[in-house]
């Protein structure tokens, strides 16, 4: 837990990132470094979001699979990291990296 923690300090000590979640393979999150009401929603809507995206990577070609996925919109900048037993989702300001 503690790799963990440190990871979610690294990644939200960069310029720009406006917070960090860990969500586990149900949709839960078990890291966070945003409110509670913010975290739920974010978790949701990603967790499906990855889901349907795992899915149509693999429909595409039954070998890939996603590894990363980028949503850029005019407020936020989401990125999230799939894993086997996790996602990480980091929301960033876009503004920053122009």
């Amino acid at each position: 837990m503690a790799e963990i923690d440190e990871t979610i300090k690294r990644i939200s000590a960069h310029k720009g990132v406006l917070g960090t979640v860990i969500v586990n393979n149900e949709g839960i999150p078990i890291r966070t470094t945003l409110e509670n009401a913010v975290t739920v929603q974010y978790a949701g809507l990603f967790h499906q979001l990855t889901q349907k995206a795992r899915s149509t990577i693999r429909d595409i070609d039954p070998q890939n699979d996603l590894t990363f996925l980028r949503i850029r919109s005019k407020k936020h900048e989401i990125m999230v990291a799939p894993e086997r037993e996790y996602l990480l989702i980091v929301i960033q300001s876009p503004k920053v990296l122009c």
